[in-house]
């Protein structure tokens, strides 16, 4: 009886401990499809020009558009399904996602960062907004935050010669 007790009083916290982890509760960031990215900043002064240096910097990166227009593109370069946003978070550590709304799931409807409304990345057709500077991609309002949709997010980290790179995860 007392192992019984137990095992349900345990079974109990375990159900409310993980209730906040069950699929209701989880945010899907796989909407956008698995796309290529490899973005590469050649040395520092790449990354200086081309990068997110500080906290609230941001850059987008679209190689068929050819943004930003200066930048060395090569045949190596691939920028997901609907572009790269590249963010610099409050922390100053650099972020990545998908420019692609995932509840519109278009290559062409991109969201843009806005800075006078908290530096939120907004969709211009469903109006969903996305926390990239201390969410990771979270959703905050629209439909995005009502369906559970983030950003998808890709790898920013350093590559040979400590050059930084953005590449699918």
């Amino acid at each position: 009886m007392r192992k019984t007790l137990r095992n349900i009083a345990f079974a109990a916290v375990a159900a409310i401990t993980l209730s906040p982890l069950s699929s209701c509760d989880r945010l899907d960031d796989d909407r956008i499809p698995v796309t290529p990215v490899n973005i590469t900043f050649q040395t520092q002064a790449d990354w200086d020009i081309y990068g997110v240096p500080g906290a609230l910097s941001w850059k987008r990166f679209i190689r068929e558009l050819r943004q930003p227009a200066n930048f060395p593109y090569t045949e190596m370069t691939y920028t997901g399904f609907g572009g790269i946003l590249l963010v610099c978070d409050v922390l100053g550590t650099p972020q990545a996602y998908d420019l692609a709304c995932p509840v519109e799931r278009s290559r062409d409807v991109r969201v843009n960062i806005d800075p006078k409304d908290e530096y939120l990345a907004v969709c211009p057709k469903c109006g969903s907004k996305y926390n990239v500077v201390s969410l990771t991609g979270h959703p905050v309002a629209g439909r995005a935050a009502e369906q559970g949709f983030a950003l998808r997010r890709y790898y920013v980290g350093t590559g040979r010669g400590n050059a930084y790179m953005v590449v699918s995860n």
